[in-house]
């Protein structure tokens, strides 16, 4: 996804994380304020991206519901990309901590507060070379969790298939809610963000 400006001077990393503040961890060189105006506005369209990708009614990732809440957004841009030299978005992947009720094996309600997918995009003309994975491995790690203790919020059938394909996440938990768990959510939890 191209924009009218440089991307490479707003996102200095292949591969950045934001938070509510959405000002990346290395500073910019351009001004503050206009490095901000664009990467809200990188946000807002990546997030309509997606929501059309997915068919939804409305973007469920924007920059205002980005700095009112408490999720890290980690934005994949194309080093290489050849557009008079400014960049392109490749994607972006949404996580964040929810206090949800599960259902585990035996179909008791859990109370916990897992860290949750809550939007994955990659362009549509840059799928299914490995860009996904490249994105989705680097939050596992910078999370430091496990994929099968992820809580996924609405998966389409695409990201299921993709969770299969590179993480061998099969057989589901099944839920009353909307999110999906998946065999290995209960095992060997650890950390402060899970509660029994």
């Amino acid at each position: 996804m191209e924009f009218d400006f440089d991307v490479h001077k707003i996102f200095l990393e292949p591969i950045t994380k934001l938070d509510s503040s959405l000002t990346p961890p290395r500073r910019p060189l351009t001004s503050r304020s206009e490095a901000q105006r664009q990467i809200m506005t990188v946000i807002d369209e990546i997030g309509k991206a997606s929501a059309q990708a997915q068919r939804l009614p409305a973007p469920i990732t924007s920059a205002s519901r980005m700095q009112t809440n408490q999720h890290h957004l980690y934005i994949l841009k194309d080093c290489n990309a050849k557009t008079a030299g400014r960049g392109a978005v490749i994607g972006f992947l949404k996580v964040g901590y929810k206090k949800l009720f599960v259902l585990n094996h035996s179909g008791a309600h859990i109370e916990t507060q897992p860290l949750c997918i809550l939007d994955f995009y990659i362009h549509e003309s840059l799928q299914r070379n490995g860009f996904g994975n490249e994105l989705f491995s680097f939050m596992l790690r910078n999370e430091q969790i496990e994929a099968h203790h992820l809580a996924i919020d609405r998966p389409s059938e695409k990201f299921l298939s993709f969770l299969r394909k590179h993480y061998n996440l099969r057989s589901t938990i099944p839920q009353v809610n909307n999110f999906v768990v998946f065999e290995g959510f209960f095992r060997d939890r650890t950390g402060n963000k899970w509660h029994l």
